[in-house]
C-alpha cells in the first residue's frame, strides 16, 4: 500500500491540487513538505495532532517534514474559521508561545538521520522585510478580487475584516514560496480550512517564477479533514475547555480518560486518524466494536496508542494505574503521589497540619459532613471509605498508616464523592 493509499484508507485525504502528480512525485523522491502552526497559545491541543501525525506518516514513508512555527503570522492572526477579529498578542508573548510550541513539535518528529525534520520559524524571513519590500515584491502578485474570493475572507466581509487579517493569506503564501525556493519544499499540508491559504501559496510560487518554463520545480497542496465527532461537535473540546498536549494543562490521565470515553460511532474513525495501527488491526477492532461494544477494546487501544505517543510509556502506565484504581480492580494504596495528584486534580481537597486526626473531626473540618451527627451516621452506615476501604469505626484516627506516599489520603463518601486530604 502506498502512502497516499494509506492516507485514503484512513480518511485523511480531503483535497489535493494534483493527486496523480503528487503520487508520482512521492514515488520518485524523498519529498520535503511543511505544515504551519501559529503560536496563538502556549500549547498545541489535541486537534493539532492530526496534522502532526500526518507529518510523521510522511516521515516514516521516507519524506522530510519542515514543521513551521508562525512567529510572524502569529502576530497577525489567521481569519480562517473565525467569525470575528482575533485579539493581537504582543511580540514577547508570541515569542514565548513559539518557544513552547517548538519544544512540543520536537517530541513528535525525528530530527536526526536522512529524513530528519527541520524546524523553521517564519519570523526569520518575514520579520526582516520592510513594508516596501512586502508590497513591491510580494503584494503586487495578489489581485484584490482573487483575495476576496477566498472563503476565509468572503465569510468575514459582512461582519468585517481588518487589513491586518486580510493580508494573512499573503504572508502564508510567502512562507510556501520561501521554503520552496530556499529549501526545496514541494508540498504544504494543513486542515481543510487552510485550502485557500495553500492554493494562494501555489499561485504566488507560479507568479514569482514567471513564465520561464523549466525554471520551477512542482509544488502541491494537500488538506486533511477537520476532525469532528458524530454529533457534529469539534473534536477536543470539552466542558472544561480544550484537551492540551502540555501535561501541565491537561494531565496524561485526563488525556487518557478523554480518549477512553470516545463514542462507539467515532472510535474507528479516530483509530484511523490518530494511530499507526495497521489496516488489519483497525478492522479487527472495528469488529470488536460491532460484536462486543461493552468491552470497549477499541477505546482502550485508542487511549493507549495516543497517550503513549504524546506523553510516553511511563505517563501511559500512570494513567492506566489511576484508571484501574478508580474504576477497576486496582488498589488506591498502590498509587504514587504523582498519580494521586493527576487522578484527583479536580476533587475537593483539605490540608491537615496535625500528624493524626480523628475521622469524625476530619469529615467535619473538611466539609465532607455538615455535622458530627451526620459524620457518625455516614460512618455507621458504611458510606465512608479511606483509600478505597470502607471504615465503620467511630473511633478511627487517621494518621501515618493512611498516608499514600506519605503525602495524601483519599476519602470517599458514597459511590462517587471523592475528597483529597493533603498532609
Amino acid at each position: 500500500m502506498t502512502l497516499l493509499e494509506d492516507l485514503q484508507f484512513r480518511g485523511l485525504t480531503n483535497q489535493v491540487t494534483d493527486e496523480q502528480g503528487l503520487a508520482e512525485l512521492l514515488k520518485e523522491e524523498s519529498v520535503k513538505l511543511y505544515c504551519g502552526f501559529d503560536p496563538t497559545g502556549d500549547s498545541l491541543h489535541i486537534g493539532h495532532l492530526i496534522t502532526i501525525i500526518t507529518l510523521r506518516r510522511f516521515q516514516l514513508a521516507g519524506h522530510k517534514p519542515y514543521p513551521l512555527v508562525g512567529g510572524a503570522t502569529g502576530l497577525i492572526g489567521d481569519p480562517s474559521g473565525k467569525s470575528a477579529e482575533r485579539t493581537l498578542n504582543e511580540q514577547n508573548v508570541v515569542e514565548h508561545f513559539s518557544d513552547k510550541i517548538k519544544a512540543q513539535l520536537e517530541r513528535f518528529l525525528d530530527f536526526e538521520g536522512e529524513h530528519g525534520a527541520t524546524l523553521v520559524n517564519n519570523y526569520d524571513w518575514i520579520g526582516q522585510m520592510t513594508v516596501i519590500d512586502f508590497l513591491r515584491d510580494t503584494g503586487k502578485h495578489f489581485g484584490v478580487n482573487y483575495m476576496l474570493a477566498k472563503e476565509s475572507v468572503e465569510s468575514r466581509i459582512q461582519s468585517g475584516i481588518s487589513f491586518t487579517e486580510f493580508s494573512y493569506q499573503i504572508l502564508q503564501s510567502l512562507d510556501f514560496y520561501y521554503l520552496h525556493k530556499n529549501h526545496g519544499v514541494k508540498l504544504q499540508i494543513g486542515g481543510s480550512d487552510q485550502w485557500g491559504n495553500i492554493t494562494a501559496g501555489l499561485e504566488l510560487i507560479r507568479r514569482m517564477y514567471g513564465t520561464e518554463e523549466g525554471s520551477r520545480e512542482p509544488a502541491f497542496g494537500f488538506t486533511i479533514p477537520l476532525v469532528t465527532k458524530a454529533d457534529g461537535q469539534k473534536f477536543g473540546k470539552t466542558e472544561g475547555g480544550a484537551i492540551w498536549l502540555d501535561p501541565e494543562k491537561t494531565s496524561p490521565y485526563e488525556f487518557y480518560q478523554f480518549l477512553l470515553n470516545t463514542d462507539d460511532t467515532d472510535v474507528v474513525k479516530f483509530l484511523k486518524f490518530f494511530t499507526f495501527l495497521s489496516q488489519e488491526d483497525i478492522n479487527q477492532l472495528e469488529t470488536e466494536v460491532a460484536e462486543r461494544p461493552h468491552e470497549r477494546a477499541a477505546q482502550r487501544r485508542l487511549a493507549e496508542e495516543l497517550t503513549a505517543f504524546v506523553h510516553g510509556d511511563t505517563a501511559l502506565q500512570q494513567a492506566v494505574n489511576i484508571t484501574n484504581a478508580l474504576f477497576g480492580k486496582g488498589d488506591l494504596k498502590e498509587l504514587s503521589a504523582e498519580e494521586v495528584l493527576q487522578g484527583f486534580k479536580d476533587v475537593p481537597s483539605f490540608h491537615v497540619e496535625a500528624e493524626e486526626i480523628e475521622l469524625i473531626d476530619l469529615l467535619l473540618d473538611s466539609g465532607i459532613a455538615p455535622s458530627k451527627r451526620q459524620a457518625r451516621e455516614d460512618i455507621k452506615n458504611g458510606a465512608i471509605y479511606i483509600n478505597g476501604e470502607r471504615c465503620q469505626d467511630l473511633d478511627k484516627a487517621v494518621g501515618k498508616n493512611e498516608k499514600l506516599d506519605n503525602a495524601f489520603t483519599i476519602l470517599r463518601r458514597g459511590k462517587k464523592k471523592f475528597f483529597l486530604i493533603k498532609w
